[in-house]
């Protein structure tokens, strides 16, 4: 997949996590989810395809990540 273009990128945390920089940020663009850290914005960004995004939030969902901690 090519980098897509996050210069004019809409970040967004959830609301949850109030005004707290220990969280992530998500950004809908073209055909792809990136994540970057709110504390750490420039330090790169992760990519990914719809397809493992809704993997991804299945795994939360589902409870299949609960292990990883």
């Amino acid at each position: 997949m090519q980098q897509p273009d996050l210069s004019h990128a809409r970040w967004r945390k959830s609301s949850l996590s109030g005004s707290g920089a220990s969280c992530v940020e998500v950004a809908f663009v073209d055909d792809a989810i990136a994540v970057r850290d709110t504390k750490d914005r420039e330090g790169g960004t992760l990519v990914f395809r719809h397809d493992e995004w809704r993997a991804f939030i299945g795994g939360i969902k589902s409870g299949g990540l609960d292990s990883l901690t």
